[in-house]
């Protein structure tokens, strides 16, 4: 019993001192993660670990296990992730229309200076909102889907997407003032 304790000791030792680097370990094997899909990873890692029956044999080398954990769950991930895109092509056509529907379709072109200051105001976002838009506008996910993935309500995932729309709106209007001030 005492080296079932010691080991959750040591587990949790490990989590505290490598919590960056494993956060880290994963933003470089899936790309286009958010630090909160980090973070939600490993937190499932280590519930995962700590949930391990009492039978179970100790664990000897940590730093491996945990790894390896961690990687097994990425491959989980990333089979089960729809296809992402990478091409980029692709990847200018979804900021053109993004934008479209960012302005309401009122214009079918869009001068790059303005898809360049929405790429900025999105990265600005506080990252619960920043990954919503991604997940439903870039990556095509539905509510549903995200709520299944997060635990979080299809309503809350909606109310924060409305939220980062209405932000990203005021962002582009302030920089729009901006520029004509300027410009006077």
């Amino acid at each position: 019993m005492a080296s079932n304790q010691e080991n959750n000791n040591d587990l949790n030792s490990f989590f505290e001192v490598e919590y960056g680097s494993l956060k880290r370990y994963i933003q470089s094997k899936i790309k286009q993660t958010s630090e909160s899909d980090a973070e939600d990873i490993i937190q499932e890692v280590a519930l995962r670990i700590f949930s391990r029956p009492l039978d179970a044999l100790p664990i000897n080398n940590i730093g491996g296990f945990v790894y390896g954990a961690i990687r097994n769950k990425i491959t989980d991930i990333l089979r089960s992730k729809k296809r992402r895109v990478d091409h980029q092509e692709e990847i200018e056509q979804l900021w053109t229309d993004f934008t479209n529907k960012f302005y309401d379709g009122s214009s079918s072109t869009y001068p790059e200076q303005i898809r360049e200051k929405l790429k900025i105001a999105i990265t600005n976002l506080k990252p619960m909102y920043r990954d919503i838009i991604i997940a439903v506008d870039f990556e095509g996910y539905t509510y549903r889907e995200i709520s299944r993935e997060t635990g979080i309500s299809p309503g809350t995932l909606m109310s924060r997407r409305h939220r980062a729309l209405s932000i990203l709106l005021k962002d582009m209007e302030i920089q729009e003032l901006k520029k004509l001030t300027y410009e006077n």
